[in-house]
C-alpha cells in the first residue's frame, strides 16, 4: 500500500525562514514515519500565487495535494497541520480532508499546535527553552497572529496561563486580542524595564519583520519604546525550536494511532 505524509502550513515567501522552520518541521515529521512519501502544501492562496509568480515555484493547496496523491495511487495518507490554533486556516484543511475521505483507504489529520490543555503546558516549556536569561524586571513578549475566528481566544488563554504560572512572558496578537497597547500598559504598571520580542508564529515572516521588529511608529518595538520600555528583537520562528517540532510529531503519531484503531474496528 502506497503511503504519504502531507505537511500543511500557512506558508511563507521568505526562503530562509522556509528552510529554518517549515523544512525543519517536515524533516522531523518525515523521520517519524520513514515509510511515507513526503509532500508539502500551503493554505495561503496569496503565498502560493506569489511564489508561482516570483519564483516559478508551484506549491499545491491541501485539496490539490490530495488530488495528486489520489491520482498517483496513494491509499494511506497522513496529514499534519503546522498551524498554531484551530482557526480559519486549519478549518480549510479539515474541510478538504472530509471531502477527500472516501478516496483513500485511510486518511488521518494531525491537530495544530494548541489543541489540548497539555499542548499549552508543553508549549510553555518549549518557549522557556528558547527564551534568553532575564532579570527580574525583564520579560519576553510573544507576538501571535490573531484571528477573526473564535479560536483567537487561544492567545488570551495562553497569556492567562503564563500570568497564573508566574511565567516571565506575555502573549499578544496582531489581528485580535490581547492587543499590544494592553500589554504595554500592563507591563508599565508591573515595572517592567525591558522586553524581548519574539514571534509566536511558525515562521518569522512579514508580521514579525514589519509589525513586530521594524522602526515604523506603530510597530510593537516602537510602541514599547514610546512607553519607555526598550525592546530587543529575536526573529526566531517556532519551527526552529526542536521541542515544538517534537509536539507536531506527537500530534501526527496520535492521529496515526487513532486512525489505525478505526481501521481495525
Amino acid at each position: 500500500m502506497k503511503k504519504a505524509l502531507l505537511v500543511v502550513s500557512f506558508g511563507t515567501s521568505y526562503p530562509d525562514t522556509l528552510e529554518k522552520n517549515i523544512v525543519a518541521c517536515e524533516q522531523a515529521l518525515a523521520a517519524s514515519c520513514p515509510d511515507r512519501t513526503l509532500l508539502r502544501a500551503f493554505t495561503s492562496g496569496m503565498i502560493i500565487r506569489k511564489l508561482a509568480r516570483r519564483d516559478g515555484l508551484v506549491i499545491p493547496s491541501p485539496a490539490q495535494a490530495l488530488q495528486q496523491l489520489a491520482e498517483q495511487g496513494y491509499q494511506d495518507v497522513a496529514i499534519q497541520s503546522l498551524h498554531i490554533i484551530n482557526g480559519d486556516e486549519y478549518e480549510k484543511v479539515v474541510r478538504d480532508t472530509a471531502l477527500w475521505q472516501g478516496h483513500f483507504a485511510r486518511l488521518v489529520l494531525g491537530s495544530p499546535l494548541l489543541s489540548t490543555f497539555e499542548d499549552y503546558q508543553q508549549l510553555m516549556a518549549a518557549l522557556r527553552s528558547q527564551m534568553p536569561p532575564l532579570a527580574d524586571d525583564e520579560q519576553v513578549v510573544f507576538m501571535g497572529h490573531g484571528a477573526s475566528h473564535h479560536a483567537f481566544a487561544a492567545y488570551a488563554c495562553l497569556d492567562h496561563m503564563m500570568q497564573a504560572c508566574h511565567f516571565p512572558a506575555r502573549v499578544g496578537a496582531v489581528e485580535s486580542y490581547p492587543e499590544v497597547g494592553q500589554l504595554v500598559h500592563s507591563m508599565q504598571q508591573q515595572g517592567v524595564r525591558r522586553v524581548v520580542l519574539m514571534p509566536l508564529m511558525l515562521v518569522a515572516g512579514d508580521h514579525a519583520i514589519n509589525d513586530m521588529a521594524s522602526d515604523a511608529p506603530d510597530s510593537w518595538k516602537s510602541c514599547f519604546a514610546a512607553a519607555g520600555i526598550p525592546a530587543q528583537v529575536c526573529l526566531q520562528g517556532l519551527g526552529e525550536n526542536p521541542a515544538i517540532r517534537s509536539q507536531f510529531v506527537t500530534h501526527l503519531q496520535q492521529a496515526l494511532a487513532a486512525g489505525t484503531q478505526e481501521v481495525a474496528a
